[in-house]
């Protein structure tokens, strides 16, 4: 039941969702005075949450800044976070990556600059209905690694979790069988808090790097800051989402 709700509730309280929403009530409230506030406050809300230079200073915020490479020690593990993959699309004779590729990508990068010893992909199949023949996105990211020459043996494969608290849990399991010094999560840098909050929750001593950043350092042209985008939206929904994750993962006991 968590994990439907945890697929479906957010969407009510997402921008655009709740922009659409009170403009369609206004069209049953009787009072004029009501209704024009309604719709008054649903334009503004539209305008601030589609515009690109407050949703930049707030996944800005979220995120923090980047840890330079130069920076990291070396770790015996790197915790890959899936989540990245298109699933939907058809032939399967590929993978087809998402905005969160940097996660395998800069994940593989550390790994061939000697900064980790061995890369943990973790991740099954995120659907609400899971069938038995769907196929792995831990699997599918093993299969890319193996393209670009990292040796089976490097890479290690949690393929049963459904969501981040599940990967946190089932990544325990495989973590104790190897019992390493120093272990290095890596995941996209919005979602980084949250599954932070996972694995301490696990009790694993881990470093965080993020990874796939939505946020610019400077915006340069005068449309960054004026004209709506629809990208915007998509900011504020990650933040949304993050937060109400933190919220149903705490009253869960998840974190």
């Amino acid at each position: 039941m968590f994990f439907f709700l945890s697929k479906t509730i957010y969407f009510i309280v997402m921008p655009l969702p709740l922009v659409i929403t009170m403009i369609t009530l206004s069209f049953f409230i009787s009072k004029k005075i009501l209704k024009k506030r309604l719709r008054i406050i649903a334009i503004l809300l539209l305008v601030f949450f589609s515009n690109p230079y407050f949703a930049n200073k707030a996944i800005k915020a979220w995120e923090g800044s980047p840890t330079p490479i130069a920076d990291i020690e070396h770790h015996e593990i790197g915790i890959v976070l899936t989540g990245i993959t298109n699933r939907y699309k058809r032939p399967l004779d590929r993978v087809y990556f998402e905005h969160g590729a940097d996660r395998l990508l800069h994940a593989m990068q550390l790994y061939k600059l000697g900064k980790i010893d061995k890369i943990l992909i973790s991740g099954g199949s995120g659907k609400l209905i899971d069938n038995v023949d769907d196929i792995k996105e831990a699997d599918e990211l093993a299969k890319v690694l193996l393209l670009t020459g990292v040796p089976q043996e490097d890479i290690l494969i949690e393929r049963e979790s459904r969501n981040t608290y599940e990967s946190a849990v089932n990544c325990v399991k495989i973590i104790k069988n190897i019992q390493p010094n120093k272990v290095l999560l890596i995941t996209s840098a919005f979602h980084l808090t949250r599954s932070g909050l996972c694995f301490k929750k696990q009790n694993i001593i881990f470093t965080s790097f993020g990874t796939d950043y939505y946020s610019r350092d400077e915006l340069s042209y005068l449309d960054d800051y004026i004209t709506p985008d629809p990208n915007a939206i998509e900011k504020w929904n990650k933040i949304i989402k993050e937060l109400l994750g933190i919220i149903a993962y705490k009253l869960m006991g998840y974190i």
